[in-house]
């Protein structure tokens, strides 16, 4: 688990500006996932800590994919 930083995810940088990467869409089924879990914790709408929940999901289910287990 990746440490944690001092400040919160909104007041950082956002890693496409200073990186220079692109960013990527999530999938419909990811974007389900956000509304899924947002609904769950009562929210109307998803937020920026379920969309970025979903975006990790993804990139964890493509690294097992990678790495063949």
């Amino acid at each position: 688990m990746p440490a944690k930083s001092g400040k919160p995810p909104w007041r950082k940088p956002s890693p496409r500006k200073s990186g220079g990467g692109v960013s990527s869409k999530l999938s419909p089924e990811l974007i389900e996932a956000a509304r899924d879990r947002a609904a769950k914790a009562g929210r109307r709408y998803p937020n920026l800590i379920d969309n970025m929940w979903a975006a990790q999901r993804a990139k964890a289910s493509r690294t097992r994919e990678d790495s063949g287990s």
